[in-house]
């Protein structure tokens, strides 16, 4: 942790402005989030998230309190989450649209859940700092044929 007590892998972007940097640092953030999740870290999770943030998926919204909570709880964990492609990455200013494939493997109620999703995080930056303040998930359609 860094001396204001935020993590590293949410340090500022490098070059603030420069599409590449902007491009690099959001995919290092969406990699090491992914890592947070699969760790069951909910206060490193919790980091990459604004205040604000809620997830979005076939079950309605959840808010990030709702969400650390069960993985605080230890009855959401993950054990996988892998993109199947680079993501895409979009940066409009000081608001940022992160697309990607992503299978993941989580446990919620004692349950396995093996998933394929798509996944678009909304990211704004402040201070310096991409927090993502929406994620939406969606589940892949399976290939064709199948």
């Amino acid at each position: 942790m860094g001396e204001s007590g935020e993590h590293e892998s949410v340090a500022p972007a490098p070059d603030r402005g420069t599409p590449e940097a902007d491009h690099t640092r959001l995919t290092a953030i969406v990699d090491d989030w992914a890592a947070a999740i699969v760790a069951n870290d909910a206060d490193r999770i919790g980091s990459f998230m604004a205040d604000e943030w809620v997830i979005v998926s076939e079950s309605g919204i959840a808010d990030r309190e709702e969400f650390l909570g069960y993985v605080r709880s230890g009855a959401l964990t993950h054990s996988a989450m892998e993109a199947v492609a680079p993501p895409r990455v979009r940066v409009h200013g000081d608001t940022a649209v992160v697309t990607a494939r992503i299978t993941n493997t989580a446990h919620y109620g004692g349950q396995r859940f093996d998933a394929d999703e798509w996944t678009t995080d909304v990211f704004v930056r402040r201070d310096g700092h991409w927090r993502c303040v929406l994620s939406h998930i969606t589940p892949a359609a399976p290939p064709a044929g199948s």
